[in-house]
């Protein structure tokens, strides 16, 4: 076999990254997504493009944060896996998935070859997430009424209401941030930063009262850069069992279409039996599948 070549693109090259197969349909997946050409590699044997990955980043982040596109021939997984491990940029690879990756063949073969590669570079599997896009056509979701909803300005109050509702957490990012850290203050932190990270207004972010005023959680509704976004639902703990995730997604999905929202997505794990009961019940369906996987420990 002959020996590899591992490519940063550049604009004279970038059409390198289009002579792969798209098995997974990442081409659709990222039709919104904008990627920089400088954080796009692939994997050249024989002068043939065998594996490829895109890193991305919001406009103003100055490195990415994350590897949402990769692909992998069958076959040529150590290929992937160099690609990866040889990458300046050890960040979380996302993979997202057709919804009935699970039942073709041909589907779950590739998936197999991509996780095998990130496998070898040394990542490891995080979690399984549902992605949802509300519409319109979908319908409104009605509010039950039994909250009442408020801006505000202070953090303080949201830094507070995450350490808490991190407590006893199902979302698999919180959970690792809690493990390494051995609080909740790390894993709040970094929601308060995923935040102010949004490009949507610091004043949409929402507090949900009892009508005598007692807390019950927050919801974000937010723009991340491809569109409108439901960025976190969170109910606190002593309130859980009540249902109250649904009415703080409800509010979310009308703030949102209220301010001329076309679409709207979300996520959840799927794990999260509460909340993906949640966005059945508000009627968000599931469009496709994302598999996290985190990056290795920094050498």
């Amino acid at each position: 076999m002959t020996a590899l070549v591992i490519r940063a693109l550049d604009t004279e090259h970038a059409a390198l990254f289009d002579t792969l197969p798209d098995p997974l349909g990442f081409a659709d997946t990222h039709r919104r997504t904008r990627h920089r050409t400088e954080w796009r590699r692939v994997a050249m044997r024989d002068g043939r493009v065998v594996a490829r990955g895109a890193w991305w980043g919001g406009p103003d982040d100055s490195q990415p944060i994350n590897v949402n596109w990769f692909d992998v021939e069958e076959g040529e997984e150590e290929a992937g896996a160099e690609l990866l491990r040889s990458a300046p940029w050890q960040v979380e690879l996302e993979l997202t998935l057709p919804s009935a990756h699970r039942d073709d063949p041909a589907l779950r073969a590739a998936v197999r070859a991509r996780t095998a590669a990130a496998e070898e570079a040394g990542y490891t599997f995080l979690v399984d997430r549902y992605l949802y896009r509300w519409t319109p056509a979908d319908g409104l979701p009605e509010r039950p009424g039994r909250l009442v909803f408020r801006d505000e300005p202070d953090d303080g109050v949201f830094l507070d209401a995450l350490r808490r509702i991190h407590r006893g957490t199902l979302d698999a990012h919180a959970l690792r941030a809690v493990a390494e850290s051995g609080d909740t203050e790390r894993a709040a932190r970094e929601e308060l930063d995923f935040f102010h990270w949004l490009p949507s207004p610091r004043s949409w972010w929402q507090v949900a009262y009892t009508p005598d005023g007692e807390p019950v959680g927050i919801h974000i509704p937010g723009h991340n850069p491809s569109g409108p976004c439901v960025a976190f639902v969170g109910v606190l703990p002593e309130r859980r069992g009540h249902g109250y995730a649904y009415d703080l997604l409800a509010d979310c999905t009308h703030f949102l279409a209220e301010r001329g929202a076309e679409f709207i997505a979300a996520a959840t794990d799927r794990g999260n039996f509460p909340m993906a009961a949640a966005f059945r019940k508000a009627g968000y369906p599931v469009i496709k599948e994302r598999v996290h996987f985190a990056p290795p420990p920094p050498r």
